[in-house]
């Protein structure tokens, strides 16, 4: 039977709402706001890092200074309750949703949350959607590969496999918590659709770790506490930027996570929250999503060498291929059977 997130969760949510304030990665809170001067608000509710959605919002700013923009990060677990919290109580407050937990765009788009909005660029992007109707759009390729710490591996692995049978790896890989990460539970649904469970049972035979979050298994690894992690490129770029002593490297079976952006249909502000979208999409901000150390959904941009990041039509062809709304029905199953295994 097809789960239903709002409806399973929606009640333990209303319970935790008031502490469920958005935080700036899966296990901190965090709001950020720039302010304007015409009364006209946007509120983004967002699973990407300071690193990567502050820049983006300073430059909507520029080009909207009279738009009160308001921003509340978080992972897309938490996230998703504080809609489902809000929806129970009357009214979502954001007027944008932009994360990498793509099932959960399929199910907001069956329960009626979403409005249907083509944005103008549309013809200009790369569209990883086959079923694509305006719901959401892609607005970044984001890609995971595997973190080292450069101090501790000497050979970075050229294989998944290698994560599950190397004694450079026994007790010292980290995967972030599925439940708590959307990239993380893409990225687990990714490798078991390649791999199937036995990988994971090998990767737990070998000591894998479960982390709580998708920055922490990162920050782990450039502590020494990890020798390897299952790792968001965008993160990694800025753990590397602060000094990190770190690498990401890609397996041949790529993990390419979109992360889509929608605008909520009970949004007050659809057209500021439209403008918002066209401006995300645009040449100028998904620069900005390159210069972050992530994949853009645009191929006139300029890739930054030092993140050996794939190029933006690689990452969409080679990335392993799945079908969202099969794998929809299974995603508490999954998450379930990771957390029995990793306990």
């Amino acid at each position: 039977m097809k789960s239903k997130i709002f409806s399973t969760i929606a009640l333990a949510a209303v319970l935790i709402f008031a502490t469920l304030v958005g935080g700036c990665g899966e296990t901190s809170t965090d709001s950020s706001s720039i302010s304007g001067s015409s009364g006209k608000k946007l509120l983004i509710y967002t699973s990407m890092k300071e690193n990567l959605i502050g820049g983006i919002v300073e430059g909507f700013q520029k080009k909207y200074p009279d738009i009160d923009v308001d921003y509340q990060s978080g992972g897309a677990g938490k996230l998703m309750s504080k809609v489902a919290a809000e929806r129970q109580s009357g009214k979502i407050m954001a007027d944008i949703i932009w994360t990498s937990e793509v099932p959960d765009f399929y199910e907001m788009k069956d329960e009626g949350l979403l409005e249907v909005y083509k944005p103008k660029v549309f013809d200009e992007l790369l569209n990883p959607f086959d079923d694509y109707d305006g719901s959401f759009t892609a607005a970044r390729l984001g890609t995971l590969g595997i973190v080292i710490n450069t101090d501790k591996v000497e050979t970075p692995p050229t294989a998944w496999e290698e994560l599950a049978t190397s004694p450079t790896y026994k007790d010292a890989f980290g995967i972030a918590d599925p439940a708590l990460s959307g990239t993380s539970y893409m990225s687990v649904a990714l490798l078991e659709k390649q791999f199937g469970w036995n990988y994971f049972e090998r990767l737990r035979g070998n000591g894998s770790k479960k982390g709580k979050g998708s920055s922490q298994v990162i920050d782990e690894t450039a502590a020494g506490t990890l020798n390897a992690c299952l790792g968001v490129d965008y993160i990694t770029a800025g753990k590397i930027d602060k000094g990190g002593h770190l690498k990401l490297v890609y397996p041949p079976e790529l993990l390419m996570v979109p992360s889509p952006v929608a605008i909520f249909k009970d949004s007050t502000n659809k057209e500021v929250a439209k403008n918002f979208v066209e401006y995300l999409l645009s040449q100028e901000a998904q620069q900005k999503v390159a210069d972050a150390g992530t994949v853009p959904v645009r191929t006139d941009i300029t890739m930054p060498e030092k993140y050996n990041l794939p190029a933006p039509e690689d990452a969409l062809k080679n990335g392993i291929k799945v079908s969202y709304t099969e794998i929809l029905p299974f995603k508490e199953d999954t998450i379930k059977k990771f957390s029995e295994l990793f306990k």
